[in-house]
Parts: structure tokens; sequence; C-alpha cells
């Protein structure tokens, strides 16, 4: 609802800014031909070519430095702030790019002015919308006028929430409640003006330009009298749809056909960022097996030199949406080490349903090194591009494993694709209790993001390299 605002103002930005970064960059170009006589202009469509490629780019680091925060949550200097970040990584990325793959079309001095050009143009587009945002927030006339049904702990929460939120001004003009008893009681500021029976002549006498019922489902027998006074009118009738003591990410209303459907998502992801998610996924994981391949060749070698058996450790583990995989790893035990846990079992030194032995007499000498250097992990790249992996999320965990959870909540870590490292790999590994891993891949469920993978990945490498928490 008023949501819609934000993700309204927020596709006119984004498209404004696709216009903008491409006039900037025409501009620059017409500037290079200009300021260039007797010199041959350079070619256009080679240009026009790596401009495809700086608009998606420019999109994404835009929003993943902040530049598209709604205007209430921000002040100018932010904007600029995020915008000076986001093209000067742009920058570097282009001009690696250029360097890398020796475009040697493309001209520098187009490259640096349409950078020139657009920072400021970008910038000033922000400005003017966060100038405008405020005007707006000033001219009381235009506030969106809201009467909320309900006037207990539900409706007050609403009104919070519309106060401090709500994209452009709100007005609550009142409340309606079913009990006699609370009329003309005050609440955040405005008062309960009637009953619920009373809706139709509300409707007439007041400016409305949107109800919104906040009653418990106890007194949903209510809403059929105002939905049908709101058709009368001509007035948008909203539903608080928690109904039910959920604690959410997302509601969405659907429809099936003729039926309207109401779903509540305890993880939601947006669709688009999970396909770039992956895109990088197979990206890194295409462009990294050259460099990996001889390592893997060589541990393998060193693998079979020291220990009969196969090279590689293939397990069942549970995945995305609890679909079992093949996981592989190279093999750090003695040849039929799954064999001898269940003799192992009373050693388990590991809280919760995870089994862990610090000085496991199962591991080789080469297996210890490579869990403390985590090489025993390389293989699991195939799965990252079969897509039954992910470079970041919870770590597959075995059948075994996942027959021992006690609680429900413990199976929410399946919402996601499992990955190579998470929260817990840059926070103890090995030496965290159950209850802790747990609580660091439910935080990194709940507070996803591109930006965050990232910082993971990044923070992943010096702890692999001190092999500190590996077992």
């Amino acid at each position: 609802m008023h949501d819609q605002q934000s993700q309204q103002l927020r596709g006119v930005t984004m498209l404004s800014d696709v216009c903008l970064t491409i006039g900037a960059f025409l501009v620059a170009y017409r500037l290079r031909v200009v300021m260039g006589p007797g010199q041959e202009p350079p070619a256009l469509v080679p240009h026009l070519t790596l401009l495809a490629v700086i608009v998606p780019v420019w999109v994404f680091l835009l929003g993943l430095f902040g530049a598209y925060r709604a205007p209430r949550m921000t002040s100018p200097i932010d904007y600029f702030w995020s915008v000076t970040r986001a093209l000067g990584v742009g920058l570097a990325v282009l001009l690696t790019l250029v360097f890398m793959l020796r475009m040697q079309y493309v001209s520098r001095p187009i490259v640096t002015g349409f950078v020139l050009l657009n920072l400021p143009a970008l910038v000033a587009l922000r400005l003017f919308t966060l100038r405008q945002f405020r005007r707006s927030l000033r001219r009381a006339e235009n506030y969106r006028k809201i009467l909320i049904i309900g006037s207990g702990n539900r409706a007050r929460r609403l009104a919070d929430a519309l106060l401090r939120k709500a994209e452009q001004g709100i007005h609550i003009i009142g409340y309606l409640d079913p009990e006699t008893a609370r009329v003309d009681q005050r609440l955040r500021g405005a008062p309960v003006i009637g009953t619920v029976d009373e809706i139709p002549s509300v409707l007439k006498n007041y400016v409305v330009d949107e109800v919104i019922v906040a009653t418990p489902r106890a007194m949903i027998a209510h809403l059929e009298k105002v939905t049908r006074a709101c058709e009368e009118e001509g007035i948008k009738v909203s539903l608080m749809a928690d109904l039910f003591d959920m604690n959410v990410a997302r509601m969405r209303l659907g429809q099936f056909g003729t039926i309207p459907l109401l779903t509540f998502e305890p993880v939601a992801q947006e669709e688009w960022k999970l396909l770039l998610k992956r895109v990088i996924d197979l990206t890194f994981a295409l462009l990294s097996l050259p460099l990996l391949l001889p390592v893997m060749a060589l541990v393998a070698l060193v693998i079979k030199l020291e220990s009969p058996g196969p090279v590689l450790f293939v397990q069942e583990r549970v995945g995305f949406a609890k679909r079992r995989f093949r996981m592989l790893k190279f093999r750090t035990m003695v040849d039929g080490s799954e064999k001898l846990q269940a003799q192992l079992e009373h050693l388990n030194e590991a809280q919760g349903p995870i089994f862990k032995i610090a000085n496991d007499p199962r591991i080789t000498r080469v297996g210890r090194f490579l869990r403390r250097t985590s090489l025993d992990e390389l293989p699991q790249m195939f799965n990252v591009i079969k897509g039954e992996m992910s470079l970041v999320g919870p770590r597959p965990m075995s059948l075994r494993d996942v027959n021992l959870f006690d609680r429900g909540i413990q199976r929410k870590r399946f919402s996601i694709k499992p990955g190579l490292t998470c929260l817990w790999q840059i926070s103890g590994r090995s030496q965290l209790p159950f209850s802790k891993w747990l609580e660091l891949d439910l935080a990194y469920i709940e507070q996803w993001s591109l930006s965050l993978d990232l910082k993971i990945l990044l923070r992943t490498i010096p702890v692999v390299l001190r092999g500190s928490g590996a077992v």
C-alpha cells in the first residue's frame, strides 16, 4: 500500500538514472568529436556496446551503495556519498575491463568525461527528489487522509507505522471502534470519532482517501459493513493482514484464476536478486576453475599416495527446501570412516545434532592439513556450478544431523541454498556450539543481501588463510 509509493519512487529514480547515464555518455562522446578536430572520430558502435555494459553495472552499484534509499531515510550528504562511491567503483571496474580485454577502441577521454558529467547529474536528481519530498511534507493539504477501523493495540501499531514510515505525508483523521465506550478517546493525536456502525455518515462528512481495518480477527464480522460502505463511496479499503501471530517477512495478495490468495512468506527474497546471486556464483565458479583444477589434481595425487581409497568423499546432504544432493569433498579420513562413526558417537564433543571430535582418529595426516586450509572443500565448486550450492549460505548438513533436529526453527535454514561459507565461517567455525551456529544461519537468512554475501566472502579469505577454528 504505502510502501508502493517507495517502490514507485525507486522505479522512477532508477529509470531517470538510466536516461541520465545514457545522456552523459552521448554528450561525452560528442564533446570528444567536437574537441578533436582533424582527428579521426572514435567509432560509435563499439562505444555503444560498452554503454550497454555500463548501464546495468551502474544501476547495480547505485543500489548496492544505497543511492536508492527513500528520501525520508537519508540526507543530501548521504546521497552524494552513495553516488560517489558507486561511480568510483564503477569507473575502476570499467577501466579494469578495458585494460584486461585490451579494448584499444575505447577512448579514455570519453570514459573520464562521461563519469565527470554523470556524477553531478545523478546527485542533482537526488537532491531535487529530496527537495520535492520535503516540500510535499510541508504542504499538509496534500497529506493522505486515513480512517482507521479499531482503536486497540493493532490500531496503535498501524498508526505508528503510518506516521513513521509513509513516504508521503499522512493525516489520520480518526478511528472508528466497535465499542461505544471508546468514542471521544484520543489515540496518537487523533480522536475516536464514532462506532463502526456510523461509517456511512463518517465517509459522507469527512474527506477520506483510504480506510484501513485494524480490528482483531474476533471482530472480523464488521468487515462486510465497512467494505460495503467504502464501495458505495468509491474509497479504497485495506485490511491489516497480520490476523495470526506469524513472524513473516512479506505478505502478498495474488490471484489464482478468480480466487484471491493472501500469501505469507517467512523468508522473502526478491527473485531478481536471487537470479543475480546465481549468475555471480556461476561466473565465479567457472572463472576460478582454470586456477583450481591444477591444485585439485595435486591434492588428489597426495591423497592417493597417502592412503588407499577413493580421492573424493561423496555424501548425501540436505539442501534447499530439504532436497537431497550428493556433496563432494576431498577425502580427509580413512576409507569407510562413516561406518566407524557409530563406534565413536560416545566421544562426540559437539553440542546439538552435529558430530565433532577434536582429535578424530579417522582423520589422515594429509586430511588434517586439508581441513585446516579448507582445501578439502574445493570440489564443492562443482556443486555450485550444478546449482545445488551457492558461494555463501548455511553449510549443508548430513541426514544424520538433520534427523536429530529437535525444533522446527532449525529447519528454516533449508529456506535458502547451502553454501561454501557463511557467518559461522567468519565467527569461529567449528569452535562454535550448534546453537550459535544456528543463530548465525538464521541471522544470515533474515538479513540476506548481495552486499552481505560480498562482505562474508572477503572476510572468509583471511580466516581460511589463518586456518582458525578448523577441525
